[in-house]
This record gives structure tokens, sequence and C-alpha cells, in this order.
């Protein structure tokens, strides 16, 4: 029971987060944030949640801010990949699903050919979090955690 109240708060949390109007990464920072629990981790997020958006990610930003990220958001549950063409930080990504709880997080290399690799998972997800290369496991992020979107005020 309490599961599906956290579950349905995040999916909520998500719906809200939707209405952002951002697109890339914001000059004046990130106006969301993701918190992870069972850890004190907080990520400064900007919100990549039309196809555009989430098609551009973090292409071209040349230098990520040690806590901050991009949140990708999806109105349903996909099983999209993503792939580092024109972006020149390595990142890590935390796929999360429907409940609210951390499926998987995944290392990504740069990559400036055509030929790009793809990074997915196996199970569907409705939010994808990208940080820094190595920003989850050093903050003891993983699988099963749970994982929380929230705009911040006026942001």
């Amino acid at each position: 029971m309490v599961r599906q109240l956290i579950g349905t708060l995040i999916i909520l949390t998500l719906v809200g987060a939707c209405t952002d109007d951002t697109s890339g990464p914001s000059e004046s920072g990130p106006g969301s944030t993701m918190t992870f629990g069972g850890t004190d981790a907080t990520l400064a997020v900007d919100l990549a949640d039309d196809p555009e958006e989430r098609r551009k990610g973090l292409m071209g930003v040349e230098e990520l801010p040690a806590d901050q990220g991009m949140a990708f958001v999806w109105p349903g549950p996909v099983d999209s990949t993503f792939w580092m063409k024109d972006t020149l930080v390595p990142l890590s990504v935390a796929f999360v699903d429907e409940s609210g709880y951390v499926i998987d997080v995944l290392d990504m290399q740069p990559c400036e050919t055509d030929a790009c690799p793809s990074y997915g998972i196996d199970e569907p997800f409705v939010l994808a979090v990208e940080a820094n290369l190595g920003w989850f496991d050093e903050h003891g992020v993983g699988a099963g955690d749970p994982a929380e979107l929230r705009r911040t005020l006026g942001g």
C-alpha cells in the first residue's frame, strides 16, 4: 500500500514536472531537483519533457557542474535508448520506473561519429536522469533506490 502511494505521488510529481518549458540546460540553473531515498544525494536537473528536448539532451554541453544533470521525462512507460552523439562529457544515466524506483544505472562515453553505441535497459521506464560519469556510484545510488523528481517553486 505504501509503495503504491509513493508511486502515485511520483507520477503526480512527474505530470506536474511536464509543464516546464526549458529547452536544454538553462542558463539560470536547473529549476528542478532529483532526490534518491536512502542517500543524501540531490541532483539539480533541467527537464527534457518533449521529443525535441529529449533528442537534444546534453549535446554540445562542454562542462556539467558537479551536482547538475538532466531529467528526461515521458508521460508513460517507454523502452527508448540513449546515445552520446555530439555529447562532449562522459555521463551516467539512471532509469526510473513508474513506481519511482531506480531500475538500473549505466555509464556512457562521448561519441563524435555517426556509429555511436546505444545505451538502454530491458525494462520500461518513465524517467531517465543523466549526471556526470560516476555521480550515482559516488552517491550510493543504484537499482532499487526510490527516486523523486521535484519542481522548484518559482523555477
